[in-house]
């Protein structure tokens, strides 16, 4: 699952990658496809990494009880390296921590953490033109063949 809106609202400078605390109904509903990481954001306390907003549908053939909150808090699991790597680079002003993607790696659920600075509407806007350009580029060329 990718989060494409948070390439069109973010500059990314860096990537890391952290596993993620999950239950069993959780990861039945990611391996269905039924999560969304629009609002989603990380954040950083005491020296830990939570996961906030990050809406994984409840899975429909669980009991009552077993189903989880959709919208709760997740733990990232990241090395006590990568945690300080990312205080020190989040404490820069503007700086924030954006999920990018979330996939399965040897059975274990990933999520691809970006940190990154907002853009502006007209880096957007100068974004959007510079992919236009080059898809009318694109067209053109494979007419040309």
């Amino acid at each position: 699952f990718r989060n494409r809106k948070a390439f069109h609202e973010y500059h990314f400078e860096e990537r890391v990658e952290a596993g993620l605390v999950l239950t069993g109904t959780e990861v039945k509903s990611l391996r269905d496809g039924k999560c969304t990481l629009d609002e989603a954001y990380a954040r950083l306390t005491d020296d830990e990494v939570f996961l906030v907003g990050m809406d994984v549908a409840q899975y429909p053939q669980a009991v009552g009880v077993l189903q989880h909150d959709p919208k709760r808090t997740r733990k990232c699991l990241l090395k006590k390296r990568q945690i300080a790597q990312l205080i020190k680079l989040t404490a820069q002003k503007g700086m924030t921590i954006i999920p990018l993607a979330i996939y399965f790696n040897h059975g274990y659920a990933k999520v691809e953490l970006g940190i990154g600075r907002g853009k502006v509407q007209r880096d957007k806007r100068r974004d959007l033109k510079d992919r236009q350009a080059k898809r009318d580029i694109d067209r053109v060329m494979r007419r040309g063949r």
